[in-house]
């Protein structure tokens, strides 16, 4: 599958000044989709590895993408210098199979929801991000996380990410517009 067969869109709201919210369906039951998001070793095929997350405890996210594209792809150089960067973050609920939330950035950009929907075989993943601190907002984290979350959808539906850079710049721009509106 080439870069440009994978579908790029933008369904992002802001929901508060900062605060992103992001859903998906995904070709996955529930119970998959929570493998994904909470075992480290799932977790790195779509955004970061590090250690599993478990109930009322603390695990590591690992910023280290080139598990990302199944291509041999290099960090662009604005987000090289962050490669191998390690966030130490706290579990605020853990409801397996339906709601998670953690803090992000070592909670220094408030925290992550992430709520399951079962639907058969399939789940409605809802994302919302709130807390948001950085001056880079909702565009930058919205582009972060709608291109992660391609990757999860395309990595459950069992096809290829060539290139998660490229899907990244695509995602700039769908964010960009999204949040225009």
């Amino acid at each position: 599958m080439t870069e440009a067969a994978i579908q790029i869109s933008a369904p992002i709201e802001r929901v508060a000044p900062d605060a992103i919210r992001l859903e998906r369906v995904l070709d996955a039951p529930a119970e998959t989709v929570w493998r994904y998001l909470t075992e480290a070793e799932l977790r790195s095929r779509w955004f970061m590895g590090g250690t599993d997350a478990k109930p009322e405890g603390e695990f590591d996210l690992l910023v280290d993408h080139d598990r990302l594209s199944d291509q041999g792809v290099p960090y662009p150089e604005n987000y090289a210098a962050h490669k191998g960067a390690t966030w130490t973050e706290k579990v605020i609920r853990f409801e397996p199979a339906r709601l998670l939330e953690t803090t992000f950035q070592s909670g220094k950009n408030g925290t992550v929801t992430y709520e399951l929907f079962p639907d058969g075989d399939r789940t409605r993943l809802v994302l919302t991000h709130s807390g948001i601190t950085s001056g880079t907002g909702a565009q930058d984290f919205g582009s972060g996380w709608n291109s992660h979350m391609t990757v999860l959808q395309e990595r459950l539906a069992g096809r290829s990410v060539p290139n998660f850079w490229a899907l990244h710049a695509q995602s700039k721009e769908a964010v960009a517009r999204a949040l225009a509106d």
